[in-house]
């Protein structure tokens, strides 16, 4: 397996923390990366960036509570193979007492190409009761600064995005 390539970023304002390679494991019959390991690398990417936030494991631990992903998006722009390294970058898109939107961007390294996204909606839940929760004010204080910031950049095009069919349908010609 390769080694995970340098990763800075792509120079957005946005941060830039996790990076790894694509595994033999990840290739299926179509010689490309599976689905499915674009959504366990965009999971590692998110811990990555959930231990950086402070709402991760050592959250965890003090606190008795965990952001769960209630709804994800993903989006697949190119194919990735075998030993290449992947960069994700991530962008607080939204944030509220209980709730967390995180916006991750999948990079080819090599090229600095935009490969994937995901876009993840997040709930704070208390361990003891099992049920929605204010995220502890400590972490809160920890998030405000960087989603201000991100709320600053661009909205990606591809956020806030759903399957819909008749609205790709006017895209296409008609004879698809």
């Amino acid at each position: 397996m390769g080694m995970v390539e340098t990763w800075t970023g792509v120079d957005d304002g946005t941060l830039a923390l996790h990076a790894e390679v694509v595994r033999p494991e990840w290739i299926d019959y179509n010689g490309h990366m599976n689905l499915a390991y674009y959504v366990l690398a965009f999971d590692h990417a998110t811990d990555t960036v959930f231990d950086h936030m402070g709402i991760g494991i050592a959250y965890i631990r003090e606190q008795q509570a965990s952001l769960f992903v209630l709804e994800a998006h993903v989006t697949y722009e190119r194919e990735m193979y075998e030993g290449e390294g992947i960069g994700v970058t991530s962008q607080i898109l939204g944030l509220e007492s209980k709730r967390l939107v995180l916006f991750h961007r999948m990079y080819r390294i090599a090229k600095r190409e935009l490969v994937a996204t995901n876009e993840l909606l997040c709930l704070n839940v208390d361990f003891k009761t099992r049920r929605a929760a204010p995220i502890a004010e400590a972490a809160l204080q920890r998030l405000r600064p960087i989603a201000e910031k991100h709320a600053r950049l661009p909205r990606p095009p591809q956020a806030g995005r759903g399957i819909d069919l008749a609205r790709r349908r006017q895209a296409l010609a008609p004879d698809q």
